[in-house]
C-alpha cells in the first residue's frame, strides 16, 4: 500500500509540475491534485490499521512480532504487517472426504463422522501465529491433525460393539475430554465435539451379523435347556408326590381292608354272574361268591 500510495503521489507533483511549466491545460491540473491526494490518502491508512470485534491482530515489523492488538484503531509503521485472527467460533467437520477411519481393539475397521467446535483464545494469538502462522493454518495444522490422531487412538481402545453402538456416548465425552486438554495449552479453546455417526466398514457389518445370529442361537439354546431343567423339576416333583401318596396308602391297608374291597368287588361283578370262585380269600384259599343271594 504504501508503494501505491508513493506512486500516486509521484504522479500527482509530476501533473503539478507540468501545470506550472505551463504544459497542458486545466484538466492537468485537476488531474494532479486528484491523484496527489489519493496518493496522500493511501499514505495515511498505512499508518493505522483497525481490528474488529471478533478479531485480534498480531504486528510484525522487520521480523518482530509484537504484542497482540486488542479491537479497536491503531497506529502503525507504514513497514508493519498485521496479522489478523478470528475468535469466531470454527466448525471442523471431519466427514465426507475427511471422514476419520479407525480400528478397534478387535481390528475391525470403522468410519466416524465428527465435528470439533474450536475457536482461539485471544491471550495466546501471538503463540499461536508463531506456531501457525494464520486462523486457517491453526485449523489444518494443530487442531486437524491432533483431533485425527485422538480419535484413532480412543476407538482403539474399545471393541467394534462399543464403537458402533453401545459405548458410543462415553466414546464421544472420552474424545472431547482429550482434544480439550491436548489444545488448550496452545491457546485453542475446545468448544465441543459431536460424534455425529459411526458406521462399520462391509467386513465388519458382515462379522456383527453373524455374531448376533449366533448370540440370538445361544440364547434359544440357554432358555431351551432351562425349560427342560424346568419340565424335570416339575416331573420330579410329581413323581415325588406320587410315591408319597402311595406309601401313605400302603401304610394304612391292611389284610382284612384288602378281602373286604376285594369280596365287594367281586360281588358287584357277580350280578352278571351268579356263582363263582373269588381269589380274594387268605391263604390261597378261594372265596365263593353266590350273586343270586341278595
Amino acid at each position: 500500500m504504501l508503494i501505491v500510495s508513493l506512486l500516486f503521489l509521484a504522479i500527482g507533483v509530476s501533473l503539478l509540475v507540468l501545470r506550472w511549466r505551463k504544459v497542458g491545460s486545466w484538466p492537468v491540473t485537476v488531474g494532479g491534485l486528484l491523484t496527489g491526494a489519493l496518493g496522500l490518502l493511501l499514505g495515511l491508512t498505512t499508518f493505522v490499521h483497525v481490528v474488529d470485534p471478533t478479531e485480534v491482530g498480531v504486528p510484525t515489523s522487520l521480523g518482530k512480532v509484537g504484542s497482540a492488538w486488542q479491537p479497536g484503531l491503531h497506529f502503525k509503521s507504514p513497514l508493519t504487517d498485521v496479522t489478523t485472527f478470528s475468535t469466531r467460533p470454527v466448525d471442523l467437520d471431519l466427514t465426507g472426504d475427511s471422514t476419520v477411519e479407525v480400528r478397534s481393539s478387535e481390528g475391525g475397521v470403522l468410519y466416524a463422522d465428527l465435528t470439533v467446535k474450536w475457536s482461539i483464545d485471544p491471550q495466546h494469538t501471538v503463540e499461536l501465529y508463531k506456531l501457525a502462522g494464520s486462523s486457517e493454518a491453526v485449523q489444518q495444522r494443530l487442531v486437524y491433525p491432533d483431533s485425527r490422531e485422538i480419535v484413532r487412538n480412543v476407538f482403539a481402545r474399545h471393541t467394534s460393539v462399543e464403537g458402533y453402538s453401545s459405548q458410543r456416548e462415553a466414546i464421544s465425552a472420552e474424545i472431547d475430554k482429550l482434544i480439550t486438554a491436548r489444545l488448550a495449552p496452545r491457546g485453542i479453546l475446545v468448544n465441543g465435539v459431536n460424534l455425529r455417526n459411526v458406521r462399520p466398514s462391509d467386513g465388519l457389518q458382515k462379522a456383527i451379523d453373524q455374531k448376533i445370529q449366533q448370540d440370538q442361537a445361544t440364547a434359544q439354546a440357554e432358555a431351551s435347556v432351562r425349560t427342560a431343567k424346568a419340565e424335570a423339576e416339575k416331573r420330579k416333583i410329581e413323581a415325588d408326590s406320587t410315591a408319597a401318596a402311595n406309601a401313605a396308602i400302603a401304610g394304612s391297608l391292611t389284610d382284612k381292608i384288602l378281602l373286604s374291597q376285594c369280596i365287594e368287588a367281586f360281588k358287584a361283578a357277580a350280578e352278571k354272574n351268579a356263582v363263582y370262585a373269588s381269589p380274594c380269600g387268605s391263604n390261597g384259599t378261594p372265596v365263593i361268591v353266590d350273586g343270586t343271594k341278595r
